[in-house]
């Protein structure tokens, strides 16, 4: 299939030869039934969590021994994906869900349907398990990896429930320095230079990427109105830095210069570690829809190499029913604030009281899954340089919805030929 070589296509063949010299050397080590590896791409302190997790497992199982390797995101797709197909690779691969449509494709992670009992699966969150074209392809212990507004209890108590109170907000937390025309403070910052931090927006104005088939759906109101929108905040109401990539938002809000920001879950330890009293509140309601802003939604978990044998994967199967135990679940979203997929977890007093935890499941439920087709990365391209245009005043709201749409077919078209 052509979608298999545009995958592959995004690997260089300078990483292919070194990977596979890579999986050469280590051959040998592949053949161990009880070394069980892990890929994932878990921020610092998942990974501390991990690693103690570990530990304790093989303190519990003498001789067996787990190691957890840490890639970056693409670089543990691309490189699952070589190493999959050579017949190498991990045991699990860890990662949000929606590396599960271009996995499935390839063939190369098992089906877990049958490996679990229906009972244990049903242990679960819906949210938390991933089904594609009718097989059980993940497992996930954390449900969220979704945008929320986050704000300073120092220089806000409250956060705004509209886009109207955001805009009103905004303006009166926005401080501009004596004389110069530089801002001292502002009263929002997030990554509005990329797609995905787009979507609350597109979605409060009644906008989605794709319909129920994947076909995309980027040309129309929901769209334009919440570009329109973005650049309002920016060019009428100045409520947000005139740039803003992800590093300079995280940093503006790090050092007390912005009095909220849109940012993901995966955020919110690093700001209480930066001494910020944080509050998280859900996306505002879009008054003219009456919608709420709902970001993308997605589990993230594990899933089994396709070329693990039905010897290993006994092992491979314990190791994994425990690190998605309750009690490690509870221990990371007590340490990191992140929403467990075990569902008797939910009557736990501490994730029934934690006031981040409540306000984290409320913008969960407003969320909107987000697909694991292997057509969103199309998507996300097509969606990129018209949206990019739109905030460089090179392209109307109008054009860039149209582009977009137009782009995302010709991608897909090309990805399924």
């Amino acid at each position: 299939m052509k979608i298999i070589r545009h995958l592959l296509s995004i690997i260089h063949l300078s990483s292919i030869i070194l990977l596979s010299l890579v999986l050469f050397l280590s051959c040998s080590r592949r053949i161990d039934l009880n070394r069980i590896v892990i890929w994932h791409q878990m921020r610092v302190d998942e990974r501390v969590i991990l690693e103690g997790q570990m530990k304790k497992y093989m303190e519990l199982h003498p001789g067996i021994h787990l190691e957890a390797i840490y890639k970056e995101t693409e670089e543990l797709r691309s490189g699952f994906i070589i190493a999959a197909i050579a017949g190498q690779g991990p045991d699990l691969v860890y990662g949000p869900s929606d590396q599960i449509g271009p996995f499935q494709v390839m063939n190369i992670i098992k089906p877990m349907e049958n490996i679990f009992s229906e009972a244990w699966i049903d242990s679960f969150n819906p949210k938390g398990v991933t089904w594609y074209k009718g097989h059980l392809y993940q497992i996930a212990d954390k449900l969220g990896n979704h945008l929320t507004l986050v704000f300073n209890k120092n220089l806000l108590q409250k956060a705004p429930e509209t886009d109207i109170e955001l805009i009103e907000i905004g303006k009166r937390l926005t401080v501009y320095s004596n004389g110069d025309g530089r801002f001292e403070q502002y009263g929002l910052v997030w990554n509005y230079t990329e797609p995905f931090f787009f979507i609350p927006f597109m979605t409060g104005f009644g906008g989605w990427v794709m319909d129920d088939d994947g076909k995309p759906t980027l040309d129309n109101r929901g769209v334009v109105d919440g570009l329109n929108f973005i650049k309002e905040l920016r060019d009428i109401y100045k409520i947000i830095p005139r740039e803003a990539d992800y590093n300079i938002a995280d940093a503006l809000f790090k050092d007390g210069k912005a009095a909220m920001i849109i940012n993901g879950d995966w955020s919110w330890a690093g700001y209480k570690k930066a001494g910020i009293d944080i509050g998280i509140a859900p996306l505002p309601k879009i008054v003219k829809t009456g919608l709420w802003c709902a970001p993308m939604v997605s589990p993230k978990g594990y899933s089994i190499n396709v070329n693990v044998s039905k010897e290993k994967e006994k092992i491979v199967v314990d190791v994994l029913r425990y690190l998605l135990a309750p009690e490690n679940q509870l221990e990371t979203a007590k340490q990191l604030n992140t929403m467990p997929t075990w569902r008797a977890l939910y009557d736990d007093p501490f994730i029934k009281n934690d006031e981040i935890l409540k306000n984290s499941q409320i913008q969960i439920d407003r969320g909107r899954p987000m697909p694991v087709v292997p057509e969103l990365r199309a998507i996300w391209d097509a969606m990129r340089p018209s949206y990019q245009a739109v905030l460089g005043g090179v392209k109307t709201p109008e054009q860039a919805a149209k582009n977009m749409q137009s782009l995302a077919l010709r991608k897909i078209a090309e990805m399924n030929e």
